[in-house]
């Protein structure tokens, strides 16, 4: 029976596929006794060898879409399968308690797991976590239920997911998953910022979607409209694809603006930059006409990993987005783990609110280690390009002030062993804490320049988050206490010679560009895919013209009523 669901409309797009329902299994079970060990020992044998031909599949698919360094993880966990360490007691507490495999598999990787995780080795801490990865397949084959393969699909599918991490998303093959729906996130969650840069549809926060959609149930997704049907009819269905074939005319349209400037009808030249989270998404940045790179988000480079990527691995990476990006700007975002960003590896204490917690810029002091093997690697590879720094979740002076100078030792080191690197890169912070915005004034004396992050400042100055679909009706990019501290930090920028640039979604929205343009953004940095749109809509508009409405925009009492304003000017 045909079904309508609505959620948020996260990434543009027309999807017909049937559904793939990614979700963990329950792993529950009771210790059994058994009579015939030999055919239980078998039966443990049969789901190792099921395992690892998945993780060997998964390895190949993750080694070409994301590259064997990243894919070594699932290298890691091919040893754990294959180790006679963990193989043999489990094999021989099968045969001498008589127990079922699933009892015997538990009771010694639970022992091996907290023999690790008390060691002081960090790279001994990192095999439980791999250990308890390779037992939870196991054990879904044993119970015979579905365990989660992202990295294995090879049909074309539409995900229904409760959430998407990080780890399920570096495994994605964009050529067989047409796009996603999720129970839970917003426009701006991690999932919702990954369809965009795959240039899939997406719709996200939609309510009861587990509860209500079936594996291979037939889906429509409309990422545009934030729709999605559910068994359609054939008369929906062949609507939906004049919709898709209408919506890829228009994509086609825009590409020949790929190498046309970013100039307002009056004249007025701003940079459009693509935000990306890995070197292969610079392909896509080049295609869709990027004249920099306004966001490199390092983190990814340890996501989906067993351990810390080295130096070298690190200076190969930010050389090949260097090197691809040519004399075109790359602006690296420093590492910004915490929140809803972990890694497996990396034992950070439990807190109530980790977003508000110790993450990012607060994470790489509190670890100089870390934090100097990035920034060296940083270095290293500027000869390489046009290189621009930034530290994330900056809060107070103190803090940028002590970045920097961590920085500055760095280049003295690397001055000193005779390394070359560019002694001119740019300096800068993101602003997406309310204190920094307020002080921009200040800042802006000691920083080479701003790069806004609206995702983070939004929720911050509106205690909303933004991951919760329930409070979504107050992540309001165009609430006018939003748009007075952008106005605050491109003055304060503009004052001390320069430039502020946006690298949240906001750069890209729509309804945005003409006040963000109006109050005198010079770098507008989105997802890939809609550059070309804002290339087009900036061209249509008068800069002087839009600066006469700000005052009017700033002056108005909601964010609806700023929509409002601006859909009528945009419309005239």
């Amino acid at each position: 029976m045909t079904a309508e669901l609505y959620g948020i409309a996260a990434s543009d797009g027309i999807a017909i596929a049937k559904t793939y329902r990614l979700e963990s299994p329950s792993l529950e079970f009771d210790k059994k006794s058994i009579d015939d060990p030999a055919l239980e020992i078998e039966r443990f044998h049969t789901a190792i060898a099921v395992s690892s031909e998945e993780l060997e599949l998964i390895k190949d698919q993750a080694e070409m879409q994301i590259g064997p360094k990243e894919a070594a993880i699932f290298g890691a966990h091919l040893m754990v399968l294959s180790d006679p360490e963990l193989i043999g007691p489990i094999t021989e507490k099968i045969e001498n308690d008589l127990v079922n495999a699933e009892f015997a598999l538990h009771e010694v990787s639970d022992m091996f797991m907290n023999i690790f995780a008390s060691m002081d080795n960090d790279y001994m801490k990192e095999r439980a976590a791999d250990i308890k990865d390779v037992r939870n397949r196991v054990l879904a084959h044993l119970l015979g239920v579905k365990f989660p393969n992202p990295g294995l699909i090879s049909e074309k599918v539409i995900l229904l997911a409760d959430d998407l991490t990080p780890s399920d998303t570096v495994q994605f093959n964009p050529e067989f998953i047409q796009g996603f729906v999720t129970e839970i996130g917003g426009r701006t969650s991690h999932s919702a910022i990954l369809a965009r840069t795959l240039e899939i549809p997406a719709v996200v926060g939609v309510k009861k979607l587990m509860a209500s959609l079936s594996d291979e149930t037939m889906l429509i997704i409309d990422g545009i409209e934030g729709k999605i049907i559910a068994d359609p009819t054939e008369e929906q269905i062949e609507l939906y694809k004049k919709r898709k074939i209408d919506f890829e005319d228009r994509k086609t349209a825009l590409a020949a603006l790929k190498d046309a400037p970013s100039v307002s009808a009056d004249g007025f030249k701003v940079e459009l930059a693509a935000n990306i989270g890995s070197p292969k998404d610079v392909k896509s940045a080049l295609e869709n006409g990027a004249e920099a790179i306004g966001l490199f988000r390092t983190e990814f480079l340890y996501m989906g990993r067993d351990s810390f990527p080295t130096e070298e691995q690190q200076f190969e990476m930010y050389s090949e987005v260097l090197k691809a990006m040519g004399d075109k700007p790359t602006v690296a975002r420093t590492l910004d783990i915490g929140g809803d960003k972990e890694l497996s590896y990396l034992d950070l204490p439990k807190e109530l609110n980790p977003f508000l917690g110790l993450r990012a810029i607060r994470l790489c002091l509190e670890m100089p280690d870390l934090f100097r093997t990035q920034l060296r690697a940083l270095l290293r590879s500027s000869v390489h390009g046009n290189l621009k720094i930034m530290f994330p979740m900056i809060a107070t002076l103190d803090e940028f002030r002590q970045a920097k100078q961590l920085f500055l030792e760095e280049q003295e080191k690397l001055a000193t062993e005779n390394i070359p690197f560019n002694n001119n890169i740019e300096v800068g912070i993101m602003v997406e804490i309310p204190s920094t915005a307020v002080m921009a004034d200040l800042f802006a004396k000691e920083v080479d320049f701003f790069s806004i992050g609206t995702n983070d400042l939004i929720q911050y100055t509106m205690a909303a988050d933004r991951m919760n679909e329930n409070v979504s009706h107050l992540y309001q990019p165009f609430n006018p206490a939003i748009l007075r501290m952008v106005k605050m930090v491109i003055d304060a920028a503009h004052k001390e010679g320069k430039w502020a640039g946006m690298c949240g979604e906001m750069a890209g929205e729509e309804l945005a560009v003409p006040i963000l343009l109006g109050l005198g953004l010079d770098e507008f940095s989105m997802s890939a895919s809609s550059i070309l749109k804002t290339r087009s809509m900036i061209s249509s508009l008068s800069k002087a013209e839009m600066e006469k409405h700000t005052d009017s925009i700033l002056a108005l009492a909601t964010a609806e009523d700023v929509k409002n304003y601006v859909s009528q000017l945009v419309d005239k």
